[in-house]
Order: structure tokens, then sequence, then C-alpha cells
């Protein structure tokens, strides 16, 4: 049998090692504390912890399957069930298209 991707409407950012208070903000539902983006101190979430001797810009994805690094560039997709994971950019621009809001 072949089987076809349904299609789905994800939110995504792409992680710049820069937008911190913007993917912060992605991870936490917007319920990010202000001494997440000004701490040096390790941040750990729910969802992520900072890192930056484990992966460049420092952000560990924790998913269903295990920790994920995020490298600078990818991006960081929120699933239908509220998960996220990363997304190298070529898949990413492979497997999805912008859509209007």
């Amino acid at each position: 049998m072949k089987y076809k991707k349904k299609p789905v409407v994800i939110d995504a950012v792409q992680w710049t090692g820069t937008n911190h208070r913007e993917m912060f903000d992605f991870l936490t539902n917007g319920n990010c504390p202000e001494e997440y983006i000004t701490s040096d101190l390790p941040i750990v979430s729910d969802n992520f912890y900072i890192d930056k001797w484990k992966v460049p810009g420092g952000l560990v994805i924790k998913t269903l399957e295990g920790e994920h690094m995020a490298n600078i560039g990818d991006y960081i997709i929120r699933g239908v069930h509220g998960e996220f994971y990363p997304c190298k950019p070529d898949i990413f621009r492979e497997t999805y298209e912008e859509v209007e809001e």
C-alpha cells in the first residue's frame, strides 16, 4: 500500500542563536520568565534546556524520543499534540510552506 501525508498546519520558529525571547516564549507558551533571558545560569524547562557545551547556541529540545540538539538555523516545530522537535532547514523547506493566517 501507499500512503500520503495528511496536510497539517504547524507552528515553527527558526533558531538563530540570538532570538532567545522569541524561542523561549514559543517553547513555554508565552510563560518565559525574564530571568531565562538574562541569566548565565543553566536554563531548564519541561520542553527544553540550554547547555552551551553540548551544541552551539545551547538549545536542547526534550522530545518524546529523548533529547535532540537544535543547531543554529534549525526550525523548532510544535507538533499536533503540543510536542516540540527540531528540523533541519533543508528538510523544513522541502516539507513545509508558509500559510496565510
